[in-house]
Parts: C-alpha cells; sequence; structure tokens
C-alpha cells in the first residue's frame, strides 16, 4: 500500500473550509463550514485558483436553473439544490498538501466549486502538466467544452469556419479550429479588442455577420437569438451550425424557414455532458479533460484571462462579473 502523508491531517481535527454559495437572485456569500475527516486515498488540496464559467454561473446566479435541467446542470461536486441555496463551479486548480505520497506538493485541477481547501478522492484529480502553468490551468473545463464541440462539428482540413459570439469558449473553438490545415477560420463578435486575440491564434475578425458568408461549418456560441440567426446566415448549402450555447429558461427565437431549408442545414446541439458517439467508446470523460489540460500549453491562451478577483471579494463582484454586458474574457478567483 502507499504511504500516506505523516504530518497529522488538519481535515482531522475540526478544520474549516471558506465556500461561495449562490443564495438567491443576484446574491452569493461566503460560508465557513468544516471539513470532513481524511480517508485513506483521499486528498487535502489548498485552493490556488478557480475560475467563473461566465455562461452557466451566470444562470446559476440569476435563479435561471428549472426543474426541467436540473439534474443536466449540476456540476459534479455541488452542494445543495437549484435553485438555491447552491454551492456552485468546477474550475478549481490547487496544490495536494496531505494525501498519498505520489500526489504531495503537485498542482492539481478538479471539478470542485469555488472554496478555499477541499478534501477529494484521488481518483477525482488530474495532475496539471509541468507545461501548463496553474494559472492558465483554470480554462480546462472551457477548454474540453470547446474540445467537444469540434468534435462535434466534423471541421476537417481546408473547411470555411465561422464562430459567433467569441466569448471564451468561441475563442477556445477559434484557437482549436485555426489548426486544422489549411482552414480559414474567422471569428465574429461586435467587442473589437477580441479581434487581436483571434489575430495570435491564426484567424480572422468581423465585427458582424455581413461580411461573412458560405461557411462549411458554423459555431454559435453567444447564447442569443441574435446571435443564432446571424450565425445561420453564414452557413453555405449542406452546411453545419454547431449550438454551442446553453440558454437554461430564456426562450429562443429563430428562424427556421426559408434559407434554411433551402439550403438543407444541419443544427447541432453540442454539450459537453456526452462525448460524440463516435467517440465515446475510447475517449471517457477523464481522457477528454486530460488533453484539454494538454492543449493549454500554449502560452497564447494566456491573453484569455483578462481579470483575476480576490476570492475574498468574489460575492460583491459577481453582478458585474456575471452581468449582461461582461468587460473582458475570462475572469479567475484568486485565493491566498
Amino acid at each position: 500500500m502507499e504511504a500516506q502523508s505523516t504530518r497529522e491531517s488538519s481535515a482531522q481535527v475540526g478544520a474549516t473550509a471558506t465556500a461561495l454559495w449562490y443564495v438567491g437572485p443576484q446574491r452569493a456569500d461566503v460560508r465557513t463550514e468544516t471539513l470532513p475527516r481524511r480517508g485513506e486515498g483521499e486528498l487535502l488540496v489548498e485552493t490556488r485558483w478557480s475560475a467563473l464559467s461566465r455562461g452557466t454561473e451566470r444562470l446559476v446566479f440569476a435563479g435561471l436553473v428549472g426543474p426541467d435541467h436540473s439534474e443536466r446542470m449540476r456540476a459534479p461536486m455541488q452542494d445543495g439544490e437549484f435553485p438555491f441555496p447552491v454551492k456552485y463551479g468546477y474550475c478549481a486548480v490547487g496544490r495536494v498538501v496531505e494525501g498519498p505520497q505520489r500526489f504531495l506538493g503537485r498542482h492539481v485541477f478538479v471539478l470542485h466549486p469555488h472554496q478555499d481547501r477541499f478534501i477529494v478522492q484521488a481518483d477525482d484529480v488530474l495532475p496539471i502538466p509541468e507545461t501548463v502553468p496553474p494559472r492558465r490551468a483554470t480554462l480546462a473545463a472551457n477548454m474540453e467544452t470547446a474540445l467537444n464541440a469540434l468534435w462535434d462539428s466534423g471541421a476537417g482540413a481546408g473547411d470555411r469556419i465561422v464562430v459567433v459570439g467569441v466569448g471564451l469558449v468561441g475563442l477556445l473553438i477559434t484557437y482549436l479550429a485555426a489548426q486544422l490545415p489549411g482552414a480559414e477560420v474567422t471569428a465574429v463578435d461586435p467587442d473589437p479588442a477580441r479581434g487581436a486575440i483571434a489575430g495570435s491564434f491564426g484567424a480572422h475578425f468581423a465585427a458582424c455577420t455581413q461580411a461573412v458568408r458560405e461557411a462549411d461549418v458554423v459555431f454559435h456560441t453567444s447564447a442569443s437569438s441574435e446571435g443564432l440567426c446571424a450565425a445561420l446566415s453564414c452557413c453555405a448549402t449542406e452546411a453545419s451550425l454547431v449550438e454551442v450555447s446553453w440558454y437554461g429558461d430564456k426562450a429562443v427565437t429563430v428562424g427556421l424557414g426559408g434559407s434554411f431549408h433551402a439550403k438543407r442545414l444541419r443544427l447541432i446541439s453540442s454539450q459537453v455532458g456526452a462525448v460524440p458517439a463516435a467517440r465515446a467508446p475510447r475517449w471517457p470523460h477523464k481522457r477528454r479533460l486530460a488533453k484539454a489540460l494538454d492543449l493549454l500549453a500554449d502560452p497564447r491562451l494566456d491573453a484569455l484571462i483578462t481579470e483575476d478577483v480576490a476570492f475574498a471579494d468574489l460575492p460583491g463582484a459577481l453582478a458585474r462579473i456575471l452581468g449582461d454586458d461582461p468587460q473582458g474574457v475570462a475572469t479567475v478567483v484568486r485565493y491566498a
């Protein structure tokens, strides 16, 4: 049996942790809780960084997780039930301070809510590659979403590809698609500041879809009816439109007449909860997440993290970060 850390586990003597809880519409607070006793094979992780998922956590913060999809929306290590109170999040990076010797001192990625320290099963962590800084590793869950969307699309070498709505996930899709040999990739977003990032990835940029037509594959990530309609207008005959947005309980209006039928377009839903059927027998979720971490080795991806906020200040900053018109791209949470 592998040796455990020899020093006394702080989690065995009534130690506490501090976690973010969503407690009502547009309200969150930080609560103190007692850590459970650490068992054999479990790890005590001290969090260094976590990331906010603007799309998903905006819906949680607003109380827009209805009963029809509450189970699908559950985070892997969530506490509480929707709508409130709920401890939510799934992009934590920390350092292992207690547990089996092979993990001690290593930085790991965990699908855990925002919390300054926590106990977790060893099987539920992924060690971060040496080539990926811990701060950048917080993007792993979003990179996993982008990778799954690319798989769902069937995009290949030489394709003309358009990404409509380039927040974090849209820019990660742009990054991956631009690496396909010969692909012509255009990122579309009204925020010109995102053009420089898209350009650094080897993609073109446009402020609207009027100049973008006849794409082989279109991705939509803006989570708006207007964006979805604009994405449809970019499609060539027999093209595929991959809907990556998650709307929660928000109504969506889209025109499926006219060119949608005349062009025989395909509308594909991409959701990270399931690996595409053709890959599922070979790609369990853990392999996909490990690959997402590997894909974060590129220093250009640091440009996606445009803000960090101290964990203690997070409740007061959420209304701005998760608002209807957030600035920047990705916000990460900094722990002491």
